[in-house]
């Protein structure tokens, strides 16, 4: 019944319960998209720190790199510092500061992990590569690789089944973290994170950073091990710093695989190489053909400074950005919680179609008010964007668009008091 100029709709001025209360804290709530991330990752900080599960190892690597430097800053660095020079404990705090900072960097950031691709998207894909209905025996079924041709070596693009992509060039898809990722170097359960082309860079120096500070400690323990004997005996002077014979065994059983480590992947950085390609020989030369690395830069230096003085690319996943709803319609089931009348205004926050209201829209059938359609609604930018990759064949190169994630969420609604 529609009523007239003067006429007032009733109003409910009952408070809503504890319940209530809650619901409507939950429908208000943006949810994030690393809160629906699909890969076996672990997110700290609302977001900002993405690891992998399994960091039973990184918590030793931490733990073993901070109980030897603290033994050493404790038993040996004053001793070191009277006899011989006050430079050493600041270059061992150097040494470690800067050590556990690339720790740190290579474990809380995103190795460069690919998106996966949406519904629509993979639909599209599986049109192209699935078997149609077809009896003919000459036909043969479309492979499920890409293949593209960079500076004349060809490259085939691999079909993940899990993403629903065909990988770009380097990349491979992780299966503890189950993640495809790009420039896949290798998944390190002692930094807690696969290491990529976002923090290869960090690893490498991670590495290095760790063997000189081996080195060091190794080299100041023995000192001071030395400076004591002349005093007393070896065994006394053993017996006067038994921390120092820990720091000293840690170290020399540590820096014979970090050394080694350092000089491999000295070697990937110079010929532009990771640890995977290295690993299944994919550059290495066949039978009865000339391959090479086509990623290479020609020099040791220009290689070096790719792998390691390149811009750092942006993440894909926008692990903080919200979730892009895909409903169009939605209606109050709970009337004690919406407790709009007709003329009531709601004004609705479409993450992907921006802010409108719903003032003299329509009822449903069963009386309930109804959103407006994205074709009625004004349109703003999405508050969170993903990305994936394009093919593109003249240049053999792949580029990133903007794509929703494919998760159904409930826009925010907040009720205005109407006039």
């Amino acid at each position: 019944m529609s009523k007239g100029p003067g006429q007032y709709a009733p109003v409910d001025t009952e408070s809503p319960s504890h319940s209530q209360e809650g619901e409507l804290k939950n429908m208000a709530r943006p949810t994030r998209k690393w809160e629906v991330f699909p890969g076996r990752n672990r997110f700290c900080c609302d977001g900002r720190v993405m690891m992998a599960r399994q960091l039973g190892i990184f918590y030793f690597t931490v733990g073993l790199i901070v109980s030897t430097c603290a033994l050493f800053f404790y038993f040996d660095c004053p001793f070191l510092a009277t006899e011989l020079t006050p430079t050493i404990p600041v270059i061992a705090a150097v040494l470690f500061l800067f050590t556990m900072g690339t720790l740190l960097r290579t474990s809380f950031s995103d190795p460069g992990v690919i998106p996966r691709a949406t519904p629509d998207e993979a639909a599209d894909i599986e049109k192209q590569i699935d078997i149609p209905s077809t009896t003919s025996p000459t036909y043969r079924p479309p492979p499920r690789t890409k293949e593209i041709v960079i500076k004349g070596q060809t490259i085939k693009l691999k079909y993940c089944f899990t993403c629903k992509i065909f990988r770009p060039p380097r990349a491979s898809h992780c299966s503890l973290c189950d993640n495809c990722v790009e420039r896949f170097d290798h998944h390190c359960p002692w930094v807690g994170n696969c290491v990529g082309k976002r923090n290869y860079r960090y690893f490498y120096l991670f590495i290095v950073s760790l063997a000189f500070l081996c080195v060091f400690i190794f080299s100041c323990v023995i000192t001071h091990l030395i400076i004591r004997a002349k005093r007393v005996d070896f065994l006394e002077a053993m017996k006067e710093t038994p921390a120092s014979i820990l720091e000293a065994i840690i170290c020399f059983f540590s820096i014979w695989s970090v050394l080694g480590l350092a000089g491999f992947h000295t070697y990937l950085a110079t010929s532009n190489q990771t640890t995977n390609e290295d690993i299944k020989g994919s550059f290495s030369a066949k039978r009865g053909q000339d391959n090479f690395n086509p990623f290479s830069q020609g020099s040791v230096l220009t290689n070096c400074m790719s792998v390691l003085c390149s811009p750092n690319p942006p993440s894909l996943i926008d692990r903080r950005g919200f979730v892009v709803p895909d409903t169009t319609q939605i209606t109050c089931s709970n009337s004690a919680i919406c407790n709009l009348s007709e003329n009531n205004v709601v004004n609705v926050r479409h993450d992907n179609y921006g802010s409108t209201n719903t003032e003299n829209q329509p009822l449903s059938h069963n009386g309930q008010k109804k959103l407006p359609s994205p074709s009625s609604v004004t349109t703003a930018m999405p508050m969170g964007r993903n990305a994936g990759y394009q093919d593109a064949l003249e240049d053999s190169s792949y580029q990133q668009h903007s794509k929703p994630y494919p998760v159904q969420h409930m826009p925010r609604i907040v009720p205005i008091n109407g006039s």
